[in-house]
């Protein structure tokens, strides 16, 4: 096991409590700090540039965690993108040694290094941005077939996990949302979480509308809206 002092994981900021972010468990959330993608209703701008060090080092982190044995179940690593931090398996490891358990919420732009913490984690949410065709329009650039090929691992594995999706309404249309239903009804999807676009300018959200929702129904028999 690696020392804890010798793991380099960027920390962006910490949530100490949510009951949301991993199904069923008490858990705290992990930032990480740095993304390769700019999507533009992006709500965590201050956690994109990797070259920052981060507002806690990992020693830090972990030493919090400690205190919170017995009053948490679990830990999220979120961002940004947490997989950009290379050592995210030795960090898992140690987390699991304090008897937490751990999710992950990710992009999917790394599905190599998904593979590799698969195996690690209880629970992993994927963000979907768009038609898998269709992602550097919300990405700034990014490769849908990474995310789809990340997808596919997750379903592969056999983890239990949940797909959602911000839904842009300067890119969403009902015609776009059905081929993104679609696609992923193709890979063996049968649920989807959407989540409401929200305004950087005035912080308000826009519901995401009746038609689009409809159109996302006709593939998928489990779509949950999430406020």
């Amino acid at each position: 096991m690696v020392a804890v002092d010798n793991i380099d994981i960027h920390v962006g900021g910490i949530t100490p409590f949510t009951t949301i972010d991993f199904p069923g468990r008490l858990a705290a959330v992990i930032f990480c700090q740095g993304c390769p993608w700019r999507c533009r209703y992006c709500h965590n701008r201050h956690l994109l540039e990797s070259g920052e060090a981060g507002q806690y080092s990992w020693n830090e982190t972990f030493r919090w965690l400690e205190t919170r044995r017995g009053l948490l179940d679990g830990v999220v690593f979120s961002g940004g993108e947490p997989l950009l931090q290379k050592q995210l398996p030795e960090a898992i490891g140690q987390i699991h040694q304090h008897g937490f358990e751990v999710a992950l919420h990710t992009s999917g732009v790394y599905p190599e290094r998904l593979s590799k913490v698969l195996p690690l984690i209880e629970w992993v949410g994927l963000d979907i941005k768009a038609p898998f065709d269709e992602y550097e329009l919300i990405t700034g650039g990014g490769n849908g077939q990474r995310a789809k090929d990340s997808l596919i691992r997750i379903l592969d594995s056999g983890k239990d996990y949940e797909l959602r999706c911000t839904v842009d309404p300067l890119f969403f249309n009902p015609e776009n949302a059905g081929k993104m239903a679609r696609q992923l009804m193709e890979l063996g999807v049968s649920h989807l979480v959407l989540q409401p676009y929200r305004d950087l300018v005035n912080r308000r959200t826009q519901a995401v509308s009746k038609e689009i929702i409809t159109s996302i129904e006709q593939f998928l028999p489990v779509v949950k809206q999430r406020h």
